[in-house]
Order: C-alpha cells, then structure tokens, then sequence
C-alpha cells in the first residue's frame, strides 16, 4: 500500500502539467474555439530559457542571445523564472496576432495544420538555438518529503498539484465572476452579439493567450526538474492535456483540472505496476502513452455532441479541389523526367528521388482523405509504420515473396486504419485531428517502441525479388540500385493512377459530397458512414504501400522510422503543395523529409539543420497566406490566365472606361 501511494503522488508532477495545459486548452477554446496543438511547445520554450539563464546566464533569443550572468554567477531563480513566464507570453500572444487571427474564419483544416505548425516550429527552434543535450533544470520547490501511510512523498509534488488547482480556480473564477471573461463567454456564442455591445473578440481573445501562455510557463517551469528536460515529452504533452480537456468537454476547468492530475498518477501506477512480475511482458512498454488515445476515443464519443462550439462571422470557405484527368500527354512527360532524374543519378542523390517518390504517395493518402473526404488525419506515418513493420514479420518469419508481401502488409494497415476511422462516424474538424493524433503518440509508443512486438536492434526485411531477379535496395558500393528504384517507381505509379481513377469517378464524387456537407450528401443516398470508412480504408492502403516500399528501402526498421514528428512534417509539406490536389502530393515527396529537396538543401546549401524549421514555417505561412498551397496558386494563375486570353477583345475594356461604364451604371 505504501510504495502504491507514493506511484499515486509521485505522478502528481506529470499530471500537474497535464492540468495546467487542458486548463489552458479550454481557455483558448472558450475564447477563439481554436484546439491549440502548440500548447506544449509555449511552454517548452519557456523551460529551456530558464535552464539556460540558470545554467550560464545566458538570454536565448530567437536570434541572437543576450548575457545576464555567467556559469560562476548565473541568472537569480526569481528572475529566471520571471524572463521564462514572460516569454511564453510572448510566444502565446505571436501565435494568436500572426498565426490564429487571421485564421479566426478560415476553414478547421487551416487552424489545425496552422496549430501542427506552431508547434513543429517552436520544437524545431529550441533544438536550434538551445545545447538540449547538456541542458539540465535545476530545482526550484522545496526538496523536503513527508511520511504518509508508509509512503514516502515529496513535498514538490504537493506544490505542483495544489499550483495546478489554483490555476484552474483562477480561470474559472475569471470566465465567470469578471465583465471581460463572461464578455469573453459571450462573444464566443455569438461574436456579431459582443461586437454591438462594444467589445473587441480579437482583445478578448489576446487577453485569454496571455493568461495561457503566462500558467503554461509557469507550471512547465516549477516542474522541471521533476519531470526531467526533453524537447518531444514537452512538445507532446499536449496529447494527455487534449484528453483531459475533452473529458470536461472544453468547458469545464475543474473537470479538466482533476482529470490531468488523476491521469499523471495513473500513467505513475501502470509504471510501477510494470515492475511486477505478474505483468504481462507485451504491457511493459507504452501502455500508459496510449492511454490518452483510450481517453480521447471514449470522451468524444460521449460527449463529442456537446462539446461547445464557436459563433464566427461569415461562412467557411473550403479550398477549392482540383479533380485529377488522366491525361497521356503529361503522364508520360513526369514519368520521362524521373526516370531520368533516377538514371542520371547515383548515390544520396538517388536516395533522395527515391525517397520523394515514397513520400509522394504517402502523401497522396493524405490528399485523399483529407482534402478530399474532409477528414483531418494525422495518423498516416502510423500507418505507414504499421505496415513496414508487417512487413518485416511476413519476409522474414513467414517468407512470403514480393508483391504478395506488400499487398498483405498493406492490409493490415488499412484494418488499422478503419479502426482509426470509426470515430469519425461521430465526430469531425479538430476533434477527429486530436483523435488521429492521439493514435499515432499510442502507436509509435506501444507497437513500435515494443520490444516484444517490434525489436530494439532493427526489424530486418528481406530483398524483394520477382521471377529470379534480385531487386534489393544495395549491390556492393551502390546505396540505392537502378532496379530498385524502377521498381518502387513501378508500384507508385500503379497505385498513383487507380487512386486518381477513384478520384475522378463516383468514388471521388461522393467523398467531395460528404466533404462539402454530409447530411445533403446523405439526402441524395449517399451512405456517409460506409463513405469515410472507405476513405480511411484507402489512406491507410496507400501509406500502407509507402511504409513497406520506406522498409525495403532501409533494409531494417526502428522506431525512429516512422515518427510522429516526421508524420507531421510531411503533413506540413503536403498542405504546402497542396493538399487538395495530385500535384501537391507531388510537390510534398520533393520536398519531405530526405527527399530531393532535404537533400539539396542538406549537401548543396549546408543548410541540412534547418530543415524543419523551413518546413514549419512554411506550413504556417500557407496556411495564413495561401491555404490552396504552391499547386493550387499556380493552377489559379494559369486558369486566370486562360481567362484573360480567352475574353474577346470587344470584353476588354480599358480601365477607364470599364470605371465609366459601372458609374454610369450605378446613375441609371
């Protein structure tokens, strides 16, 4: 009972945070109806600051730093801890003025991947300008403990919880008993409504960001060195605090308050219970991470109908989707032009195209369920890992030969992937994109990283071979032989044309029906449930082939093969090109992770580092700026241009006189 108690306090510090975040996460939802991925990064920033002033004084900026101290005289606590809540003000205030304001009436696609990119860009910033390897937090809460029913219990952990609580008083008390928080509750029934009577949303909203951003500092600060410094754990804390916002439906700050602290213990529990020797060995890895996808899929079904949302100005404007034509003439001419980019090449350079080629359909599963069915997903490298470690099980444990080995791979995912998928017969928007995010944290960390499913030294998979002939990845000093990358080219083209078949016949049609409005598309027989089921089924399939032909490609598998984080820079490369159309998919495998453009960027340019933070930023950029991404503006411009051309010279009047003409008008 003793050392049971001291796992149930132990975790109080994690789940102190966990609070913290979830109450934050309701704040900004009460106030912009917007679901924050970047909540965690706000603070991670604000973490590493503090370490650093308090390890040698020195004042990180984004660019540039400033001295305040030194190693044998380093920043005071009090001011350490000052700078860094100030800071993740700072960052929270940026974000809602340069990123979420602008995006107050664009469409949930847009705020979710604008969030995605926050929170990429601030991780990515950190691992920049921070040494995150020999930074250490230091204590700031009392080290003392306390005796408790046998049970040893550190005061800071008491601190942390009862930190938590007030926070959470604190914003209850200032959405209910103040005129700008019940202002603030107004205007987010109805924002025309706040307006007439004279208050700003946007200042309203700004005020609410600052407060998020100054508790969320404050709490990852005095939490530190409990819970240790890691960019990622930071980052994805969000994912627990999602979960238990969403059990007090966004709404409620104490529920989501007392959810975040129980959790902490609980995931504290299942970690010690793991030492037991009556536990099962496949538990022993990720089951307390996978625990908030549990949460999350429970909460939203039962409450998914009920959580609150936003009276906004004006409608919402979907991006405008280009259907696919199955044209020889340009077929034929992209096919020429890689082809020749894999035969001219050798090398890295060769990696790179094959490589792009991957991402590319893997992106096209992107393309296809969310730009054109409308269902955010995050999930796909989840899928795409699912299917490349089958893989390696089917080659090596049970020698099933090439195609065969892909095809049942693949299939796997895509059960996977409907099982994914049946939450969105219930919800949609960004609660489906917690859902799909929250299964891609629980897969990565209790399938991948699972030692009795998956192995710590590599999941080998063997070469692939057709009638005889050998198409491995290697031969001798060759990193990527001619033959293997024919024939991965080979598999995407196939897959590539019969999914643009799909998306240009009925099939295609009835995903930009329940896209646009599913209860019209279920009033002209359209079976909405079967249809997005469909839709994830397909995904999955397509990443399914894109892990397996990634797992061919390397030879082995880890862990670190299918990330989360490499999942959402794809996404954020994707929504660059396009994510509504073919040609985006495109776009995006040129430019994904290790693929043409890494590469040049990476061996031309020496500029390899910043990668992540190119694509970050420009994911937030398209997002605010241009949200149909480089394929869609181009095609824009070339149809504008068609236009113009095809106006008859008599419609093409000068500016002048068209102004004559409409004043004329306007007098008659």
């Amino acid at each position: 009972m003793g050392q049971f108690l001291q796992f149930v306090f132990l975790g109080l510090s994690t789940g102190a945070v966990y609070a913290v975040l979830a109450s934050s996460l309701v704040a900004v939802h009460a106030a912009t109806g917007i679901i924050n991925f970047a909540q965690g990064a706000i603070g991670l920033w604000a973490v590493y600051v503090v370490a650093a002033l308090r390890t040698d004084g020195t004042l990180v900026l984004p660019i540039g730093s400033i001295p305040l101290g030194s190693e044998a005289h380093p920043t005071p606590m009090v001011l350490a801890i000052v700078i860094g809540v100030v800071y993740a003000v700072i960052w929270s205030l940026a974000a809602h003025l340069l990123v979420f304001r602008p995006l107050r009436r664009a469409p949930v696609l847009a705020q979710v991947v604008a969030s995605v990119g926050l929170m990429l860009f601030v991780q990515a910033l950190v691992q920049l300008r921070f040494d995150t390897e020999n930074l250490f937090a230091l204590a700031i809460l009392p080290d003392t403990t306390i005796d408790f029913a046998g049970a040893v219990i550190n005061v800071s952990d008491l601190i942390l919880a009862g930190v938590a609580i007030l926070i959470a008083v604190m914003f209850w008390a200032y959405f209910r008993l103040t005129t700008l928080g019940v202002a603030t509750r107004a205007g987010s029934e109805d924002e025309l409504a706040a307006r007439l009577t004279g208050y700003s949303p946007d200042r309203l909203a700004a005020i609410v960001w600052a407060l998020t951003g100054a508790a969320t500092g404050l709490i990852v600060i005095l939490a530190a060195f409990t819970i240790g410094l890691n960019v990622t754990s930071y980052t994805f804390y969000v994912i627990p605090a999602l979960a238990v916002a969403l059990v007090g439906r966004l709404s409620s700050f104490g529920i989501a308050c007392a959810a975040g602290l129980v959790l902490g213990s609980f995931q504290a529990v299942i970690t010690w219970l793991t030492t037991k020797d009556w536990w099962p060995e496949w538990a022993q890895a990720g089951l307390g991470d996978a625990l908030p996808f549990l949460i999350v899929v429970i909460a939203l079904f039962a409450f998914g109908g009920r959580i609150p949302s936003r009276g906004s100005l004006g409608e919402v404007k979907m991006p405008e989707v280009r259907i696919p034509r199955l044209r020889v003439v340009p077929i034929v001419a992209v096919l020429a032009v890689v082809v020749a980019a894999i035969v001219f090449t050798s090398g890295t350079w060769r990696f790179g195209v094959v490589t792009s080629i991957i991402l590319s359909l893997i992106a096209l599963s992107l393309v296809l369920l969310t730009g054109y069915l409308g269902q955010i997903s995050l999930a796909s490298m989840a899928f795409a890992g699912t299917a490349g470690f089958a893989l390696s099980k089917l080659t090596v444990n049970w020698h099933i030969p090439f195609p065969f080995s892909i095809f049942f791979a693949a299939l796997i995912a895509t059960f996977l992937g409907i099982l994914v998928g049946v939450p969105a017969l219930r919800i949609r928007g960004a609660q489906l994109a917690v859902v799909t995010l929250a299964a891609a944290v629980a897969i990565q960390s209790f399938v991948f990283a699972n030692p009795e499913i998956t192995a710590f030294e590599g999941n080998l998979i063997e070469d692939p071979t057709l009638f005889g002939l050998d198409l491995g990845v290697r031969d001798g000093t060759n990193l990527v032989t001619l033959r293997f990358a024919i024939m991965v080219l080979v598999v995407v083209v196939i897959a590539t044309l019969a999914v643009m078949r799909f998306m240009a016949g009925s099939t295609g049609r009835s995903f930009l029906a329940v896209r646009s409005n599913e209860r019209a598309a279920a009033s002209v027989g359209i079976n909405v449930a079967s249809t997005k089921l469909l839709g994830f089924a397909l995904s999955a399939f397509l990443a399914g082939i894109g892990g397996c032909l990634i797992g061919y490609s390397r030879g082995q598998l880890s862990a670190g093969s299918f990330t989360v984080m490499i999942g959402l820079t794809l996404l954020a490369m994707t929504y660059v090109g396009g994510i509504t159309s073919v040609a985006g998919a495109f776009l995006a495998g040129v430019i994904g992770p290790l693929g043409v453009g890494y590469v040049f960027l990476n061996q031309t340019l020496n500029l390899g580092e910043y990668y992540d933070l190119i694509a970050a930023g420009g994911l937030l950029l398209m997002a605010v700026m241009n949200p149909v991404g480089v394929t869609g503006a181009v095609s824009e411009l070339v149809d504008k241009i068609r236009s113009h051309r095809a106006d008859p010279p008599d419609q093409q009047a000068e500016p002048g006189i068209a102004q004559s003409n409409s004043e004329t008008s306007a007098h008659v």
